[in-house]
């Protein structure tokens, strides 16, 4: 990114001063004018905050406020790590304050493009917790499940099954959790995720099995995974791992997260290869990519 041009020496002007005018003498008078339509003044840009809960320091860029947390240690160069909880700073212990901020006003652009980005972000997880009570929803296979306390399905154990009910012209699908409807968040998060669980045990083995015969590959072992960052992995022993949570996608998301890791048994890169054996089982792939990227899951806490 080119660097902003900077500001002559004598004009040095603290992050919150106003730029002076410069001083000279009075211009002389103009020529009077005839009279031309008001034009209609551009809106401000709102200020925006972002500030790390750790920040130490606070610098305006462009027109927001931005606090960044600041740590020095033993590296070589300045580091910038933009998370959901905002902008963290990483310096060596040699170089100045005055350094670090001309380094961040060089990639503010960046900077505050990925802090919006963080901060729709954490809204989008923040509306994504489940409040885990008596009628709260969440997505199977795509769709959304209403969770149903009722201790007459399966006494005080935490049991789940799974119906269609029949509400009219527009049937929903809800979850019946055999717990009673004052039963503890905890209580009924733990129930339903066992139970999610399960059915992506289910589902995973129908659908590794369906594509190993189609791909002619050998699956070994089939293990669920609770990672955070990974939708699946293979080995080349033959292992497989799935994450549990895509059983809250659809099946034409599930079968592309199935058949990628299927088809490193045959590939362990991503080259066109590879990507030429899944496509040969999912052609839509770019559409089961976007929908992994953009969709959140709900959060289990």
């Amino acid at each position: 990114m080119p660097r902003p041009p900077r500001h002559p020496a004598d004009q040095q002007l603290s992050l919150f001063d106003a730029w002076p005018l410069t001083q000279g003498p009075d211009p002389a008078p103009a020529p009077a004018r005839a009279a031309a339509p008001a034009a209609t003044p551009l809106p401000a840009p709102s200020l925006r905050v972002f500030r790390h809960p750790n920040a130490q320091r606070e610098l305006r860029l462009g027109e927001h406020v931005v606090g960044y947390a600041l740590r020095r240690g033993r590296r070589r160069s300045i580091g910038f790590v933009v998370g959901v909880e905002g902008l963290s700073v990483a310096a060596p212990r040699w170089v100045g304050q005055g350094d670090i901020d001309a380094a961040l006003r060089e990639k503010a652009d960046w900077i505050l493009r990925k802090l919006a980005e963080q901060h729709e972000r954490g809204e989008r997880l923040q509306a994504a917790r489940v409040d885990w009570r008596d009628g709260a929803s969440i997505p199977f296979l795509g769709e959304p499940v209403v969770i149903v306390l009722d201790p007459r399905s399966g006494g005080m154990c935490a049991g789940a099954s799974l119906e269609t009910l029949l509400d009219g012209p527009n049937p929903r699908l809800t979850l019946n959790v055999a717990l009673p409807v004052h039963a503890a968040p905890g209580q009924i998060r733990d129930a339903v995720q066992s139970w999610l669980q399960r059915q992506a045990r289910r589902i995973f083995e129908q659908r590794c099995a369906h594509f190993a015969e189609r791909l002619g590959v050998q699956l070994r072992r089939l293990s669920l995974s609770s990672a955070q960052t990974r939708w699946g992995s293979a080995s080349a022993d033959g292992s497989v791992r799935l994450n549990w949570r895509l059983v809250h996608f659809g099946m034409a998301t599930i079968d592309y997260v199935v058949a990628h890791e299927l088809a490193h048994l045959r590939h362990m890169d991503h080259g066109p290869a590879f990507w030429d054996v899944v496509r040969s089982v999912v052609p839509d792939v770019d559409r089961a990519r976007s929908t992994l990227k953009a969709e959140l899951v709900p959060v289990f806490d």
